[in-house]
Order: C-alpha cells, then sequence, then structure tokens
C-alpha cells in the first residue's frame, strides 16, 4: 500500500511545476505597455524615413479607371501643376500623392461613371525619375545627382559626392526643396558639419531635394 506521503509530495512537485511554467511564460511576454511603444516605435520610423511621393510639373502619370478603358490614360503634367484626361478638365496634380490625386479623379468621374475605381502611378522613363533624386551643385568634389534612398541625410549625400572642395564657403550652403507648385530654401551648415563635425547641422533630405555650395569668395 502506497502511503499517504507519497501522493502529497506528489501532488506538490505537479503544483509546484505548473506554476513554474506559467511563472515562465508570463516573464517572457512583453507587457502591454511593451507592445504600445514597440508599436509607437514602428509607427514613427516609418513616417520619418518614407516620406510620401508627391507628383510635380513636367511628370508623367497613368492613369487607370476599372472597367473603363476609354478613360484609362497616360498624360503629362503641364508646367502649371495641372493635366487634362477624358472628361475631366484643368484638374491640379502636382503637390499631391497618387492616392490624393486618385481621389480626386474618382469625385469628378462620380457624374459620368457609376461608383469608379481609379489608380494612378508615376510613370518613370529610363533608370529613375529626376524627381526622387539629389542633386549636389557647386562646390562638391563631384557634383552630382544620386538616388534617393530612405532616410538619406545632408552627411550622406556629402560624403557620397567626396565631400567640399577647398573653396567652399559651406556655411552659405542652400536646400532647395519643392513643395507642391513652389520651391522653399533653407541654409544648410556644411561647414559645422563636415570640417567640424556638428551632427547637429546635419538634416533629412527628401526625393527632390537640391543642395547648392556656393564658392568663397575669401
Amino acid at each position: 500500500m502506497i502511503p499517504i506521503r507519497f501522493f502529497a509530495s506528489l501532488l506538490l512537485c505537479l503544483t509546484l511545476g505548473a506554476c513554474n511554467s506559467v511563472t515562465s511564460q508570463l516573464a517572457s511576454a512583453p507587457n502591454s505597455s511593451q507592445i504600445s511603444a514597440g508599436a509607437n516605435a514602428r509607427g514613427t520610423s516609418a513616417g520619418t524615413n518614407a516620406p510620401n511621393y508627391r507628383f510635380g510639373p513636367g511628370e508623367t502619370i497613368q492613369i487607370f479607371v476599372w472597367r473603363s478603358p476609354e478613360l484609362s490614360t497616360t498624360v503629362p503634367i503641364r508646367p502649371d501643376g495641372r493635366f487634362s484626361m477624358p472628361l475631366i478638365e484643368d484638374l491640379t496634380a502636382a503637390g499631391k500623392t497618387p492616392t490624393e490625386l486618385a481621389r480626386d479623379i474618382e469625385d469628378k468621374l462620380q457624374a459620368y461613371v457609376q461608383d469608379p475605381i481609379v489608380t494612378v502611378i508615376a510613370r518613370v522613363d529610363g533608370p529613375g525619375d529626376p524627381r526622387q533624386q539629389i542633386k549636389v551643385l557647386g562646390q562638391a568634389v563631384n557634383p552630382s545627382s544620386l538616388p534617393y534612398r530612405s532616410g538619406m541625410t545632408v552627411l550622406d549625400v556629402i560624403i557620397s559626392v567626396g565631400g567640399l572642395t577647398e573653396f567652399a564657403d559651406g556655411n552659405s550652403a542652400v536646400l532647395v526643396r519643392r513643395e507642391g507648385l513652389d520651391k522653399t530654401s533653407y541654409r544648410i551648415r556644411l561647414d559645422d558639419l563636415v570640417r567640424k563635425g556638428d551632427i547637429a547641422a546635419d538634416r533629412p533630405l527628401l526625393p527632390g531635394d537640391t543642395i547648392i555650395i556656393p564658392e568663397s569668395f575669401i
């Protein structure tokens, strides 16, 4: 006959084993604050490193209207930032994302097509769209155009073009950025960034940015 003490010991071991297993699972599982922080971190990274593509004058766009091939077309964006297509005249495209423009076209087509579904994409001819490049002009060792990549900064670009020439007035350099139909200029301190290592002078870039480095007259 098996002693009662043996059953008591066996029950205690089984209970402790189950508790240890549960404790281990709880310790390895992230709590709600960790999950929330991770999600926020991913959202922030995506927001900073993946700027939305926006159309500009001179681009060619492809417009697909589902079940309406007679309305689907490829058209250029005029210098005034507008375009025309079947049933629609003078619709603004410059400064809009493909999704925004598709919704605008759908709104216009509502009067002619039942529940229109539109897709708009940028048509790229050749190795790449110039509007998606970063251009460096003036007193760089190798002035050139560089393909934009996610997360690119001024420092990345200056290193890629070989740095500044000895005649460069780096702290008078200008970053020119297209914003819709307008262009905005920002002063950038390349001497402080490259020659003095002041990382605070670095700044993120967007597709289509142009860096102009003037010559020093001293």
